[in-house]
């Protein structure tokens, strides 16, 4: 199951570029950010993610 930046970004009710930025950080403990070339890409870690905002994640997101 992915978890894409704009689902995960409402359920925390901040922005997707909000999330984007602290995923570069590694201010976010359920994700990560890396650069290829010059493109960000984003992982969202749906345990994690789930235990972060305390709920279950809906199935096929």
């Amino acid at each position: 199951m992915k978890i894409s930046i704009d689902y995960a970004a409402h359920q925390m009710g901040v922005s997707p570029s909000f999330l984007r930025a602290g995923l570069q950080r590694g201010a976010f403990p359920f994700g990560t950010a890396y650069k290829n070339d010059n493109r960000w890409s984003y992982y969202i870690f749906p345990a994690k993610f789930q235990e972060y905002i305390g709920s279950a994640c809906p199935q096929g997101i």
